[in-house]
């Protein structure tokens, strides 16, 4: 694997393990809330965090094969994940399943960029993007299925969407472009 490859496969599992990070503590303070206020909604979040745990270990497994390390930002996904996940929450159960959707849906175009990236790079890695894959497409479709409509749902959502990815960019030092710039010149 030549060093561009592998610089570009390490910033993968920086942003992946970062974002299952944050991911972790949206659901946590979500069913935080939802213990209290909309119970009907626990199981789902709780299957769901327990995903984004196993998802952000198996992230954070991979890295020393490639050399890689955990993000140097993460205090500012724990803390945006918290406070998106706690906001929407309280906002009520529509706001959850918004805030699901635009964050898997976003993640989701991420991770299709990396499985092409992977493919005849890395097999391995693009077989664990592609498993991470089915359990963050079930969270989206979970939400999409459960959305109703509403006059918040468009702003709410892009606004999730764009902090996502403001996140993402702030916390990779700008890496993320770079990324995007290795996937799409492979």
């Amino acid at each position: 694997m030549d060093e561009k490859t592998t610089v570009t496969i390490q910033r993968i599992l920086k942003v992946n393990h970062a974002g299952e990070f944050g991911a972790i503590r949206i659901y946590r303070a979500q069913l935080f809330v939802s213990k209290l206020l909309h119970r009907d909604l626990v199981a789902f979040l709780a299957h769901t965090l327990s995903h984004e745990v196993d998802h952000c270990q198996k992230f954070l497994s991979a890295m020393p094969t490639y050399g890689g390390r955990p993000c140097r930002m993460m205090w500012l996904w724990g803390l945006g994940g918290y406070v998106l996940g706690l906001f929407t929450a309280l906002m009520g159960r529509n706001a959850i399943m918004i805030c699901t959707a635009s964050v898997e849906k976003t993640v989701h175009v991420h991770l299709e960029d990396q499985i092409r990236f992977l493919n005849k790079r890395d097999d391995g890695l693009r077989a664990l993007i592609q498993e991470i894959q089915i359990e963050e497409n079930e969270h989206l479709e979970f939400a999409e299925t459960n959305m109703k409509p509403s006059v918040l749902h468009r702003p709410l959502y892009g606004l999730i969407a764009a902090s996502t990815e403001l996140v993402i960019w702030l916390s990779t030092q700008g890496d993320v472009t770079k990324m995007k710039k290795a996937i799409s010149s492979a």
